[in-house]
C-alpha cells in the first residue's frame, strides 16, 4: 500500500481527470448505453445519437451541448420556500440527509430488530426536524403495512406534512415521480413548486450500461416538470462495473451523462444532480455490497467539480449489523471523506447493515458529527483581535487567561457536543453512567415523539390524504 506523502492530498490532478472524462466519452460513442423506453429512444434518435435496437452511442459533441445547457448553480428550498440548499457550481459547500426504503429498524423502545412500518417514518420525521445539522430528509424506510403500488405515495404524505425541509424523495412505480410532484403541488401550486422547488427526485438505474424503463420514466418526468433529479446508475466494482478504480469511475460517469443528455433533450436547462460513480463495491469474501470501504477513495467529486455540477454522495452509513464501535467509526470516517472533498449532497445518516437496517440513534451520532466537523473546517480568522498581542502582553508573566474578558467573550464559539460525553469520570457517574448507545437512545426517544413542528393545513392534508 502506498504511503501518504504530504497532507495537502489531491484525490486526481486535472490531467487524470480530462482522461476519466474523455474515458466516459468513448464509452457512450463506441460501446452505447442501453435504453429500454422508447420515449428515450426517440429523442436519441431526433437529436442524431446512433440508435440501434435499444443501444445508443451518443456523440461527444451531444454530451458537451447537454453539460452547456445544464444548469450549474441550484438553490432548494423548504417547504415555505425559504432558500435551505445552494449546491453546484464552485460552491462546494455540504449537505446533510437520512437514507431511504430500509427494510428494517431498531425499535426505539425495547431495542428489537423488526421490519419498519409508516409510524416509523413519522419518527424519523419528527426526529430529524429536530437535528439542527440534517438538512434534508429521505423516506428513511419501506413500510411493511403499507401494499408496494401505494407505499411511495404514504411516504411522500409524511415527509410533506411531518417535516419542512427539503425532500429527497424515490420511487417504486414508474408513476412515482409523478405523483410525488402532484402531491407536492398542492402545497403551494405546480407553478410555485417548478419555481422554488423544495423536492428532488432521486432515480437508480440497474447499471450505468443498463437503463431501466421505469427509472427513465421517472426521470423524464422530473426534467417535463423542471424538478431537479439525481441521476444514480448502479455501480459496483467487480459486479455491475470494472474492478478497477479508473474503470468504476469512467463506466459510472458515461451512465450519468447518458442520463444528463436525456434529461435535456426532454427540456433544455432542466436541472440535474450528479451522483457519486464509485458507488460501492462487493466483498469478494463474503458476497455483500458494502456501502463503507477505503478501495474506491476519495474521487468520486472530481468529475462533478470538474463539470461544476452538483453532486450527491453516501456517508454517515456502517456495514454494522449495530450501532458499535464499527458504526461511529464508519460514519465517522465516511462523513469526514466526503465533506472533505466536497460534496453537495451527503445522504444515508443511520444505515447500518448495507442499508437494510435504519438506526435512529446512528442518527443523532451523525448530527453531532457533523457538527463537530463544520467547526473544525470552519475558516480560520486572523486578525488583531483574534491574534489577542495586547491579551498576551497584559497576562504575561503569570500565564493566566481563564480571568481574561477576552476568554469569556470567545469561549462561548467553541463547540460543544450534546451527544458526546466529556465531562470527568466522577461526573459522568453522577449523571448515570450511560453509555454512548444509552445516551443516543435517551435523546432519541426524546425528539422522535414530538409532534410535527408545522403541518400542513388541514385543508392541504385533507386533500393529499384523498390521493392515496
Amino acid at each position: 500500500m502506498p504511503e501518504i506523502e504530504s497532507n495537502e492530498y489531491r484525490p486526481a490532478s486535472l490531467p487524470e481527470v480530462q482522461k476519466l472524462h474523455e474515458g466516459s466519452l468513448q464509452i457512450l460513442k463506441d460501446t452505447g448505453l442501453t435504453f429500454h423506453h422508447r420515449g428515450a429512444l426517440e429523442l436519441f434518435t431526433k437529436a442524431g445519437a446512433d440508435v440501434d435496437g435499444n443501444t445508443v452511442r451518443i456523440k461527444p459533441s451531444l454530451v458537451e451541448w447537454a453539460l452547456r445547457t445544464v444548469p450549474k448553480e441550484l438553490t432548494i428550498y423548504n417547504r415555505n420556500l425559504e432558500p435551505a440548499m445552494l449546491i453546484g457550481g464552485t460552491r462546494r459547500t455540504s449537505y446533510y440527509g437520512v437514507g431511504s426504503d430500509s427494510i428494517y429498524t431498531y425499535d426505539i423502545d425495547d431495542g428489537s430488530r423488526r421490519t419498519a412500518v409508516l409510524n416509523d417514518i413519522s419518527q424519523g420525521m419528527a426526529l430529524v426536524s429536530e437535528l439542527s445539522n440534517v438538512d434534508f430528509v429521505m423516506s428513511m424506510f419501506v413500510p411493511s403495512d403499507v401494499s408496494v403500488e401505494h407505499y411511495g405515495r404514504h411516504q411522500m404524505l409524511v415527509m410533506l406534512n411531518d417535516n419542512i425541509k427539503p425532500i429527497v424523495f424515490t420511487g417504486a412505480t414508474p408513476d412515482g415521480t409523478s405523483d410525488a410532484i402532484s402531491m407536492a403541488s398542492e402545497v403551494h401550486g405546480r407553478e410555485e413548486l417548478v419555481k422554488r422547488p423544495f423536492i428532488i427526485n432521486y432515480v437508480n438505474t440497474v447499471s450505468a450500461l443498463n437503463h431501466n424503463q421505469e427509472s427513465l420514466q421517472r426521470s423524464m418526468d422530473a426534467a417535463a416538470d423542471n424538478i431537479p433529479t439525481i441521476y444514480a446508475p448502479g455501480n459496483s466494482r467487480g459486479t455491475t462495473a470494472p474492478m478497477t478504480v479508473a474503470g468504476m469511475l469512467a463506466l459510472g460517469n458515461a451512465g450519468q451523462l447518458g442520463g444528463l443528455v436525456l434529461s435535456q433533450l426532454v427540456r433544455e436547462g432542466s436541472p440535474f444532480i450528479l451522483n457519486n460513480p464509485s458507488v460501492g463495491v462487493m466483498d469478494m469474501k463474503t458476497m455483500v455490497d458494502l456501502y463503507v470501504s477505503p478501495d474506491a477513495g476519495a474521487y468520486g467529486c472530481a468529475l462533478a467539480n470538474h463539470y461544476q455540477l452538483a453532486v450527491l454522495c453516501s456517508a454517515g452509513a456502517s456495514d454494522s449489523k449495530v450501532f458499535d464501535g464499527q458504526a461511529t467509526s464508519d460514519a465517522s470516517l465516511t462523513l469526514f471523506s466526503t465533506t472533505f472533498r466536497g460534496a453537495n449532497l451527503i445522504q444515508n445518516l443511520g444505515y447500518l447493515d448495507s442499508a437494510m437496517t435504519g438506526s435512529f440513534e446512528l442518527i443523532v451520532f451523525c448530527n453531532e458529527v457533523i457538527g463537530w466537523l463544520k467547526r473544525f473546517l470552519n475558516p480560520l480568522r486572523v486578525d488583531d483581535e483574534t491574534l489577542a498581542l495586547d491579551v498576551i502582553d497584559q497576562a504575561a508573566p503569570g500565564c493566566n487567561f481563564l480571568e481574561t474578558e477576552h476568554t469569556f467573550r470567545y469561549f462561548r464559539e467553541d463547540w460543544y457536543p450534546e451527544l458526546l460525553d466529556r465531562s470527568s469520570y466522577s461526573q459522568w457517574e453522577q449523571n448515570g453512567s450511560l453509555s454512548l448507545k444509552e445516551r443516543a437512545n435517551s435523546m432519541v426517544r426524546e425528539l422522535a415523539t414530538c409532534p410535527p413542528m408545522e403541518p400542513l393545513p388541514p385543508s392541504t392534508l385533507s386533500k393529499l390524504k384523498a390521493m392515496l
